[in-house]
């Protein structure tokens, strides 16, 4: 049996977010940020959970034990919730699917892991949605005497008006915008949903005007680089509130 070194823990951990993720599961990226951030805090609780430091970490170290442990620490220390413990234990599970496929000798271990099961018991809390006052009193309190609050103000009501995602927003390009009646916009959702929204009349006419002053050939050839920068402003914007 080959010795498991720090190298090969780390070489599995490489070609899982480079090649096995993206390339064979065709995850999203969305996806991807989340099994990082899983793996991430694995590694930094099996490191000082061992005594060692995180480079030093061997595929031996991953074990069903060591999981079950990271997982009693998930919600005692860091307070997470069933819901948040059952996504991490998901993206080790895949991480165990993969280690399985590269090294079959240690498929013993694999399988003891896949057996950690997840947690009944996640609250379903129920969808609040803003009221027409709570969407008033959020367009009023952006400053549109400046050009950024009326940019922001602008894609604030684009948001309120369709329900968008704010990635979804940032996705836009002009040629997604249909500003004539029937007035429309061409959002793509998670797993490359497309899904066709209305605009009310006023929020057309909001982006007709912002547009216009962005760009001034609207009618011309879309630039959808100047709108993914903005849309990168208002993720800034949105970290504040």
């Amino acid at each position: 049996m080959k010795r498991l070194s720090s190298p090969e823990l780390g070489r599995l951990v490489v070609s899982f977010f480079e090649d096995y993720l993206p390339a064979q599961r065709g995850m999203s990226t969305h996806t991807l940020r989340s099994y990082r951030d899983a793996i991430v805090l694995w590694l930094q609780f099996a490191a000082r959970d061992a005594g060692r430091r995180l480079e030093s970490l061997r595929v031996a170290d991953f074990t069903a034990e060591s999981i079950e442990r990271f997982l009693e620490h998930l919600e005692a220390e860091r307070h997470n919730g069933i819901a948040t413990r059952n996504a991490r234990l998901a993206a080790l599970h895949t991480f165990a699917r993969h280690l399985g496929a590269e090294l079959p000798e240690q498929l013993g271990m694999v399988q003891s892991i896949l057996n950690i099961p997840f947690k009944r018991g996640a609250k379903h809390v129920p969808i609040e949605y803003p009221e027409s006052g709570d969407i008033r009193a959020l367009l009023e309190h952006i400053d549109r005497r400046t050009p950024a609050g009326q940019r922001d103000y602008v894609l604030f009501a684009l948001m309120c008006n369709t329900g968008a995602r704010v990635q979804e927003v940032l996705d836009l390009r002009r040629r997604d915008l249909r500003l004539d009646p029937p007035e429309q916009v061409r959002l793509q959702g998670k797993g490359d949903r497309v899904r066709l929204c209305p605009l009310w009349p006023q929020t057309a006419n909001l982006l007709r005007q912002a547009l216009s002053q962005v760009f001034p050939d609207f009618l011309g050839p879309p630039l959808a680089g100047r709108i993914r920068w903005h849309g990168t402003e208002l993720t800034r914007w949105l970290r504040r509130l």
